[in-house]
């Protein structure tokens, strides 16, 4: 059983910046890709990042490319996502998500266990 939990969440104005962390314990953070995965209501959980287990091969969303950055320290068991630039149509609750292999896929039934999300809005 793995255990995850995010923070970092808030509410920011546009254009600001938030940084989020997911810790994770129970299993070897270092052989499972993370992902972060976001949803609003009346919508399915979306996409938005995700890091290879060593953390060399990186997929975003488009609607994220060059805005948001994952990272991990496999030595923290822990990932981040750094949020830039943020606009109104990122307000979500964002989940973590510890994946069933090594590679950073961007489809949610790759992953097994997920936080209980964080929620980031961001007012215009």
């Amino acid at each position: 059983q793995v255990q995850l939990v995010e923070s970092g969440g808030g509410v920011v104005q546009a254009g600001a910046s938030l940084r989020l962390s997911c810790s994770a314990s129970g299993r070897s953070f270092s052989s499972y890709a993370m992902g972060w995965f976001r949803q609003v209501p009346g919508k399915e959980r979306a996409f938005v990042a995700a890091i290879s287990s060593s953390g060399v091969s990186i997929n975003y969303a488009d609607s994220v490319k060059g805005r948001f950055t994952i990272s991990r320290d496999n030595a923290k068991n822990t990932v981040y996502l750094q949020m830039n630039s943020l606009k109104p149509e990122d307000t979500a609750v964002y989940y973590c998500a510890f994946g069933r292999s090594a590679f950073a896929y961007n489809n949610a039934n790759y992953y097994e266990y997920w936080g209980p999300g964080t929620q980031v809005t961001v007012s215009s």
